[in-house]
């Protein structure tokens, strides 16, 4: 299988790649136990196999066992867990093609690097084969009930701030804002979804929606609750609001292959200009109407 000794750089390069298929083995192991679907699970459990298969065929080369990055491996087992399968592993597969775009640059050294890349072809196939989560499915329920709330609560927050300077009334007033918001466009999406949608399909629309408007609310009301600095919860109230933004269209990029830059900018554009601007409204509604609390 080796045709000449390898150059203390290519052995480094093999051994990194060595341990990455290690830990990736470990990934897929662990992912494969924790699926219930069958076929899916059997799925995972091919690839693991495949990555472990990679590993030997990198250790004939080095001639040294190396130890997955379980640290690595749990991170990534976690994230699968918690936000997802299709997100973890369309994550941990990006740090994969990496690594295959590095390939190329051995192949004549390493001739099995061939196999391998075929290999990982035949994974990205499979995975988008069996990769169909129900909250990828109402993407678009979560991003009205994000948008609409960061939009309007951020805009709501920066008005009050000033107008009141106040911070349990300002968030008392945006918690009340933010409650009645929530149910009102639940309550839209359910019949908009229920025009073209069996109820059931309109509902789960409509509680991703809801959710998605609540969890906003709660994070951009968040400093008025712990800190009593008006302007202080206020940036806080702004920072929170980028780093949802910033979250949730991560999320979003890696498990749908979207532009993250793109839609990050295009939002936070939005929500900051709508809230700077609400601020400035504060400030004239105070000054013209001399409103004191």
């Amino acid at each position: 299988m080796v045709s000449h000794k390898l150059t203390e750089e290519q052995e480094r390069t093999l051994l990194k790649w060595q341990k990455d298929e290690l830990t990736g083995h470990e990934t897929y192991k662990r992912l494969s136990g924790a699926i219930k679907d069958e076929h899916n699970s059997q799925v995972i459990a091919d690839i693991a196999e495949t990555e472990s298969a990679h590993y030997a065929i990198f250790r004939a080369y080095t001639g040294k066992d190396v130890a997955p990055s379980r640290f690595k491996a749990l991170v990534f087992y976690l994230l699968a867990r918690v936000l997802g399968l299709t997100f973890g592993i369309k994550l941990m597969e990006r740090g994969e093609e990496h690594a295959q775009a590095e390939y190329a640059s051995m192949i004549n050294d390493v001739p099995e690097l061939a196999s391998i890349l075929a290999d990982e072809e035949a994974h990205e196939e499979a995975l988008l084969g069996m990769l169909d989560e129900e909250a990828l499915k109402y993407t678009g329920s979560v991003v009205l009930g994000l948008n609409d709330a960061l939009v309007e609560l951020t805009g709501t927050l920066a008005g009050l701030t000033f107008a009141f300077q106040n911070t349990q009334l300002i968030a008392l007033s945006g918690l009340i804002t933010g409650i009645s918001a929530s149910l009102s466009m639940a309550a839209s999406e359910y019949l908009s979804a229920r025009a073209d949608e069996e109820a059931s399909e309109a509902r789960r629309s409509a509680l991703y929606t809801g959710l998605a408007y609540v969890f906003t609310v709660t994070v951009l009301i968040l400093p008025y609750l712990l800190f009593e600095n008006y302007m202080v919860c206020l940036a806080l109230t702004l920072v929170f609001a980028v780093l949802v933004i910033a979250f949730f269209n991560f999320y979003i990029s890696v498990a749908k292959d979207l532009d993250f830059r793109k839609r990050f900018t295009e939002m936070a554009t939005i929500s900051i200009g709508v809230a700077v601007f609400s601020f400035l409204v504060g400030v004239v509604v105070r000054q013209v109407f001399g409103i004191e609390v």
